[in-house]
């Protein structure tokens, strides 16, 4: 009887040690999947960029797996991104970044890294030069703070109108001081600046929406920022949210865009026109 009752006991402890190792390494096994699986937010032509990055082998290689979720709008992805449904995203610039920080309460972002510099451009199918742009045209701007901002400042290095001397990256019309040609402005979604160039007689688009809309900026637009790194408000970052900007994978996704590999695809594919930036973000206070 008490050989038997020892023997069950033996059996029951087995048991329990079996359960309790499965339960811990299905726990395991979950927590690995999740860790190592990044939702990188993107749209346009980084969307596509990030779509090819996932599927390299410089990712399997840094043992990176990437999920590319694409949203449309830049003010959602980065909410999406703040909120956590985004791990990383990957779209913005240094100024829009900076704007949007500034203008919410919480959920702030931090940066991550460095990616690249492509210059905005100013279209036209009426006008060959910007010297040609008569009185009274109406030029279309984003209707997003940094986007709009960054416009002007291209319309100031352009010649045609002149801004106030503390005019930053959330500067607006309000700030122009000399309008000589009464140019008029008309707020448009950043994203449909190729779909209105039609229907104005200018329009400022940043390069990865002119590459979506089958636009060149190096050689369909009439005028365009210097491909240079002198601006800095205009290089290309990743972002997260702020609790998350000591995470070690998140990292690891700013050496990934620039290993050799991704970007030889990257100049061929977008003809030279997103400029590889490789800097520390201590860049950015120099």
């Amino acid at each position: 009887m008490k050989k038997s009752f020892w023997w069950l006991i033996g059996i029951i402890v087995v048991i329990v040690i079996a359960i309790l190792g499965i339960h811990a390494a299905t726990s395991h096994s979950a927590s690995a999947t999740k860790t190592s699986t990044i939702t990188v937010g993107s749209q346009g032509s980084d969307y596509d960029i990030w779509q090819h990055i996932a599927k390299s082998k410089d990712a399997k290689n840094m043992g990176l797996k990437i999920k590319v979720k694409q949203i449309a709008d830049g003010a959602q992805l980065n909410k999406a991104t703040a909120q956590g449904n985004v791990d990383v995203n990957a779209f913005q610039s240094w100024s829009y970044y900076l704007a949007y920080n500034k203008e919410t309460k919480s959920s702030k972002l931090a940066a991550l890294g460095t990616t690249y510099l492509e210059p905005m451009g100013i279209y036209s199918k009426k006008y060959k030069n910007v010297k040609d742009i008569p009185d009274g045209a109406t030029i279309a701007i984003a209707n997003n703070p940094s986007q709009a901002a960054r416009g002007l400042i291209l319309l100031q290095k352009a010649g045609l109108i002149t801004l106030d001397k503390n005019f930053g990256y959330l500067g607006t019309v309000s700030d122009i001081k000399s309008n000589p040609k009464h140019l008029k402005f008309k707020e448009i979604d950043d994203t449909t600046g190729p779909r209105v160039i039609n229907n104005v007689d200018a329009v400022l688009i940043s390069n990865t929406v002119a590459l979506e809309g089958h636009l060149h900026v190096l050689t369909d637009s009439i005028f365009h920022e210097k491909i240079d790194q002198s601006t800095t408000d205009n290089i290309n970052i990743l972002a997260t949210a702020a609790k998350n900007k000591n995470n070690k994978s998140y990292k690891k996704l700013v050496k990934l865009y620039h290993k050799k590999d991704i970007q030889k695809y990257i100049k061929q594919k977008y003809y030279g026109t997103k400029i590889e930036v490789n800097k520390p973000l201590s860049y950015f206070n120099n």
